[in-house]
């Protein structure tokens, strides 16, 4: 991309802590191309649409040669994530995983997690006892989600930490601008934490225990579980971290809105329905290809061009969403795009939604907040997965 083109813009980190007004700007074309060939759509119908369209690829081995294929599709000695595959493919290993994960065969498996989950809020939200300043990430909206899904996997929780730095180098590889530099570091990454992972399936097999690493292994290749324990362990908190810290930010900077939820706990869940749409943790898809001629808005997406679906920009299209630059837990009707959409929807949705519904409501009940120490807080690089890197807050006090 070239730097004055409007993709370069909405990656460029000067405006990482308030990417809307080139959403809204780029809305005025619904189906953009850019001058490399690249097809940016952003309005709510047509992002819809194009997710659940089969003529739409996630596999990134079809970019056209000179693009980005994301460390996932490199030569690693894995095969690609699930997310990064089409059907029939993404289908066989999406219904595998999702049988000892979530319902219709184990509908029980993560609620179960909420009891040991709830335990870790409480042990976090303890540490803030004799504190006048908090960092809300590294405190509170990293640990969570890490521990969350290492239980799911089975991974021992003494090895959580060691996952920081693979995941970071993992989650920036998705970035259109991570670069050569970026790529290779997030190759490494793979291939060591593939390699971890390999010894503890491979520990699994013989000695079965919790997590779904043992139930899968008699029914994936080593290398197909691999790649998704890969997947799921990045995904699945990267994600939820920037949730977490997104809907703390939302809620600090709408004092009448966090007077209300605190009142009335009940308003939970539209309103962290409602962060996922105003500020959704991915924020755009920059890997998918068209495998035909594909008619979007009046334009004609070539096969093989390259094609941004961008999510955020969607869910605040105002064709979709009255007066969508409000933050309004009280929204009907709000099916956001926050989640993403089709046969690609997020895996990990559910679990992350007993997360937020677990760590949300605690963190507020418990702690008087002071003010926000920055604003806006550093963000992370990552242009897709959009979040603060650090959220400093001052508090006054912890109840019980």
């Amino acid at each position: 991309m070239t730097p004055d083109t409007i993709s370069a813009r909405i990656t460029d980190y000067a405006n990482r802590a308030d990417p809307y007004p080139l959403y809204a700007e780029l809305r005025k074309t619904p189906v953009l191309r850019e001058d490399d060939g690249t097809y940016l759509v952003s309005t709510y119908y047509e992002v819809r649409n194009l997710a659940n369209d089969p003529r739409l690829s996630n596999d990134t081995r079809n970019r056209p040669s000179g693009y980005s294929r994301t460390a996932d599709a490199e030569d690693t000695g894995l095969p690609p994530s699930f997310i990064f595959t089409d059907p029939p493919v993404h289908d066989r290993l999406r219904e595998t995983i999702n049988r000892p994960f979530g319902p219709p065969h184990s509908p029980r498996f993560l609620d179960g997690l909420r009891g040991e989950l709830a335990k870790v809020v409480t042990e976090l939200l303890d540490a803030f006892e004799g504190k006048d300043q908090v960092d809300i990430v590294e405190d509170f909206a990293y640990p969570l989600p890490v521990t969350a899904i290492c239980k799911v996997l089975g991974v021992p929780r003494e090895d959580e930490p060691r996952f920081h730095g693979w995941a970071d180098a993992l989650a920036s590889s998705l970035d259109p601008q991570a670069g050569e530099e970026g790529q290779e570091k997030a190759q490494r990454a793979r291939q060591e934490l593939g390699a971890y992972l390999s010894d503890l399936i491979e520990t699994k097999r013989h000695r079965p225990g919790p997590g779904i690493l043992s139930t899968l292994a008699p029914d994936m290749t080593p290398a197909d579980l691999e790649a998704t324990a890969v997947l799921l362990l990045v995904a699945g908190h990267e994600t939820t971290v920037n949730a977490i810290t997104n809907t703390t930010l939302t809620l600090l900077r709408h004092p009448d809105v966090l007077d209300r939820f605190q009142k009335d706990p009940d308003l939970a869940v539209p309103l962290i329905e409602e962060v996922l749409r105003y500020e959704p943790p991915v924020q755009f898809v920059p890997w998918t290809t068209a495998l035909a001629d594909i008619d979007v808005a009046g334009t004609t997406i070539p096969k093989g061009s390259p094609v941004w679906l961008m999510l955020a920009a969607a869910n605040r299209d105002p064709k979709r969403f009255m007066d969508p630059d409000r933050f309004d837990p009280h929204r009907k009707d709000n099916e956001h795009l926050g989640f993403y959409t089709g046969i690609h929807y997020c895996f990990g949705a559910p679990l992350a939604r007993i997360e937020l519904h677990l760590a949300v409501p605690e963190l507020f009940r418990r702690v008087t907040f002071s003010r926000l120490l920055e604003d806006p807080p550093p963000y992370r690089a990552n242009a897709v997965l959009r979040g603060p890197r650090h959220l400093p807050v001052a508090i006054e006090g912890l109840t019980a």
